[in-house]
């Protein structure tokens, strides 16, 4: 974890529960939009938005799931794939998964994964770089959050989840109704009508919904 992230994510983040989750404690801005411009602003940078600084539906809802749902991933090698601040990975861990991974692209996002982890007492192994085009490793579990929020990561996401799938790894997804969601290769675990910042989701609340990838063609038989 670099030192000079960790220090910008205590700075602009303060620690405090999720909306929906608050069995966990996550660093989150308290003002997104100017956050949003420090980091990212007209395009004049190439760092990421900081996805990292925000619990989003899909990911409120995940980690909701597994919190309600502890089976799923108990002594289970887990997965959080796009993981942002950490939050279903930290309640993988805390649901028991024997290991708890978790990816993400944004220097700052691993920093935030692993000053959460160490505020929620649990171990999650945070990791560096962009995995879609390989494969999921050892995972049993699969997680993501809020990732079909693009056509181009829609596509790529979908791609290495079928990949998880076939070799045999358990896939949820949750989702608060992107557009580029591929509903005809999921059916529903779960839906809950999740708090999120108006500011970002320009509503209150987003019914979101946990899905589980079936990993056999839309209309093939099982």
């Amino acid at each position: 974890m670099s030192e000079l992230s960790a220090a910008f994510v205590r700075l602009h983040a303060r620690l405090a529960p999720v909306a929906f989750v608050p069995e966990v404690l996550l660093h989150q801005a308290d003002e997104p939009i100017g956050l949003w411009e420090l980091t990212e602003g007209e395009f004049r940078s190439s760092q990421p938005p900081p996805f990292w600084a925000f619990a989003w539906a899909g990911g409120q809802g995940l980690a909701r799931y597994v919190t309600d749902h502890p089976e799923v991933v108990a002594g289970r090698r887990v997965l959080d794939l796009a993981s942002g601040s950490g939050l279903v990975a930290i309640a993988a861990a805390r649901a028991g998964a024997a290991a708890a991974r978790a990816v993400e692209v944004d220097e700052r996002a691993v920093a935030a994964v692993a000053l959460n982890a160490e505020a929620n007492g649990v171990r999650v192994d945070a990791e560096l770089g962009d995995v879609l085009d390989s494969d999921a490793g050892d995972a049993e579990v699969v997680l993501a959050g809020d990732v079909f929020y693009s056509e181009a990561m829609a596509r790529r996401m979908l791609r290495f989840l079928l990949r998880a799938a076939r070799a045999g790894a358990r896939v949820l997804v949750g989702d608060p109704g992107r557009a580029f969601l591929p509903r005809e290769r999921f059916h529903e675990l779960a839906a809950y009508e999740v708090p999120v910042s108006e500011a970002l989701e320009s509503v209150r609340v987003k019914h979101t919904t946990v899905w589980e990838l079936d990993p056999n063609p839309p209309g093939a038989r099982r």
